[in-house]
């Protein structure tokens, strides 16, 4: 096996003792009482993926917070578990809904929801999130493996560029965050929150003109080259932030948005600004 394959293994398997050691000291805290006839989950509890720890509050409130999440945002949580994120979101008058496999868990998440007085906002459902549809979110959050997250990753990338996807401290493989918070206060265990904005879709060539501009894109950052007749300009500083992008060649800075197979906006002309357009081939 090779290096290259046993590390992400190893990675995936650090996580889930991390979680096992975890759900170990804090088991106890989480058994029914005794003569209590609803439902209650136990924090280490198996599931169809992962084993199940909740998400502290004060880890939720951040994670909500790097998303920038408020009312008119519609938040899908993965793996809702016993629902704390989507009743938060619904709490601060946002659309939310959770995702979870276990039916006795999505029963819980809407009791809770209904305790808190957002019965009617925060919505659950049964389901395999590796066979649901949550492109219309415009804030992801989950709290998965990272393996988990990299099968996730392909779907994640299609949706809406500018969505908010927010993971309780697990990556995305090579796909790099655009923020980390590394700790929380009020949080003891598991409190690193991973935020990215899907970029949008910008790979590929273009035609600028007379000229061709090719992108390599690699998530949010790319590399690649203008070329007018024989005159070859590599791309430099190339990013994307949402549907916004922006580079560099030939020592001429281009700004823009991208639009499915176009873009538009503005290049630095000396004086003044220029406008330019790109359509793809």
């Amino acid at each position: 096996m090779s290096i290259a394959r046993t590390v992400p293994r190893l990675a995936a398997v650090a996580g889930v003792l991390a979680i096992a050691a975890w759900s170990g000291l804090h088991a106890q805290q989480a058994q029914p009482q005794h003569g209590d006839a609803q439902y209650q989950p136990r924090v280490g509890q198996t599931g169809k993926d992962v084993v199940w720890v909740p998400t502290s509050q004060a880890l939720v409130d951040k994670m909500l917070e790097m998303a920038q999440a408020k009312p008119g945002d519609y938040v899908i949580d993965l793996g809702s578990g016993d629902g704390r994120t989507v009743i938060t979101a619904a709490k601060r008058g946002m659309k939310a809904h959770g995702i979870e496999y276990n039916p006795e868990m999505v029963e819980l998440a809407k009791r809770n929801a209904a305790k808190e007085g957002v019965g009617d906002k925060a919505t659950f459902v049964k389901a395999d999130i590796f066979e649901s549809d949550f492109s219309q979110a415009t804030v992801l959050t989950l709290f998965l493996l990272t393996d988990l997250n990299i099968k996730l990753r392909p779907t994640i990338l299609k949706m809406k560029p500018g969505t908010r996807v927010v993971s309780n401290s697990f990556g995305m493989g090579d796909w790099n965050p655009d923020e980390v918070v590394t700790a929380v206060e009020g949080c003891n265990s598991f409190c690193r929150a991973n935020y990215w904005l899907v970029p949008a879709d910008a790979n590929g060539k273009w035609k600028v003109g007379d000229s061709e501009l090719v992108i390599e894109q690699k998530y949010q950052m790319f590399t690649g080259k203008l070329t007018t007749g024989n005159v070859i300009a590599p791309i430099t500083d190339g990013k994307l932030k949402a549907d916004e992008i922006t580079f560099t060649a030939a020592g001429v800075k281009y700004t823009g948005k991208v639009a499915g197979n176009a873009i538009k906006g503005t290049r630095s002309g000396g004086s003044a600004d220029v406008a330019w357009e790109a359509k793809r081939d």
